[in-house]
């Protein structure tokens, strides 16, 4: 491969505001995997926002855009699964599979699109240096002729249609609006975009912590809400706690501590049957490799108030925001049913410019 832009390369990434600023290009934010793809005539590489390869999980996506992209390219881009009109994380999580045969049947029953962003090489020419509005005007005429499953990202100069993006999209799965300067050249790894995302809120028991990788102060809180059933099954995490807070939380939760996980609702948490018949924390992952995903288990009787964007089927899809301590409420009143539903929103109609 010899393109003027070369792998590996990390992509451009957004800070979060609390608006969206006026005077920019504005585009949706996808939920999916951030990639960049790297073609150089029979030769196709689709890297990862980590540098972890990708070209082996997706080879429909790699037949597609070796057949609809130009002969030299480099695309950013994000690489999806789309299922009853919405977004699907999940169905994307489950294509990083080791095993070939276990690849090539999900590439049949769960194929994936890639949504492209942003053009940073076209034939010789890097154009990293180019401005945002050139380097989307030359994107839109290199793929002037794709087809799904290869799309081209909606974008708009209009603040007013970026604002109705950002309320309706969320019911087609999407994580919010980014916007871009017009002017802005490309510029790897750094957080030179912003992003407005969606923020909602709920009371959660805490029922266990993580420690924080520099020894005996709280880095993570786990979080339960109860079903339907009465069962507190594990929503996901609220982190990002400055190091005196992490003390002060590991001395405050200190008499709720357990001394073993015996007799809490996650008793069964290194259970694979136990995992695999609810939510529980610890799970397995190929994500996360051989990392400790141990807990301190807690007696479920505290209930916070944390902040999250939005939900990826029974849990939050992103680290809650711890916001503040609940004592009015009981944990029995942290249910699924305080959780807000977006109005359903169908993805066709975002590719095909909202």
């Amino acid at each position: 491969m010899d393109l003027p832009v070369m792998p590996p390369l990390a992509p451009m990434l957004a800070k979060p505001v609390a608006e969206i600023p006026p005077g920019m290009l504005y585009e949706a934010k996808w939920d999916g995997f951030r990639a960049i793809v790297f073609r150089d005539g029979p030769e196709l590489e689709l890297g990862s926002r980590s540098g972890r390869p990708l070209t082996r999980y997706f080879p429909e996506l790699v037949q597609a855009l070796a057949e609809q992209l130009p002969p030299r390219c480099v695309l950013d881009g994000e690489i999806v699964i789309v299922r009853g009109g919405r977004l699907d994380f999940d169905a994307l999580l489950e294509r990083i599979h080791p095993a070939a045969s276990r690849v090539r049947h999900l590439a049949e029953v769960t194929p994936a699109s890639f949504v492209a962003f942003d053009l940073l090489a076209l034939g010789d020419r890097s154009l990293l240096e180019t401005g945002q509005r050139t380097r989307r005007e030359e994107l839109t005429r290199a793929l002037a002729k794709a087809r799904d499953p290869v799309f081209t990202a909606p974008a708009t100069y209009d603040l007013a249609l970026a604002r109705r993006w950002f309320e309706h999209f969320e019911g087609a799965g999407l994580d919010g609006v980014v916007a871009k300067p017009p002017g802005l050249p490309y510029r790897p790894g750094e957080r030179v975009m912003a992003k407005v995302k969606h923020e909602r809120t709920a009371d959660c028991v805490v029922a266990g912590l993580r420690p924080h990788k520099t020894g005996p102060v709280v880095g993570s809180l786990l979080l339960g809400l109860h079903d339907r059933a009465g069962r507190l099954q594990h929503v996901g995490v609220c982190a990002a706690f400055s190091m005196p807070r992490r003390r002060e939380l590991m001395a405050e939760l200190e008499p709720l501590r357990m001394p073993s996980a015996e007799g809490h609702p996650w008793q069964d948490w290194a259970d694979p049957e136990a995992q695999a018949a609810g939510r529980l924390p610890g799970g397995p992952s190929r994500w996360t490799g051989k990392k400790d995903l141990s807990w301190i288990p807690l007696r479920p009787e505290r209930v916070c108030e944390v902040a999250y964007d939005h939900m990826q089927g029974d849990r939050f899809r992103h680290t809650a925001q711890f916001r503040r301590w609940r004592p009015d409420r009981e944990p029995e009143q942290c249910t699924y049913e305080q959780l807000q539903e977006p109005v359903r929103y169908d993805l066709k109609e975002v590719l095909g410019g909202g």
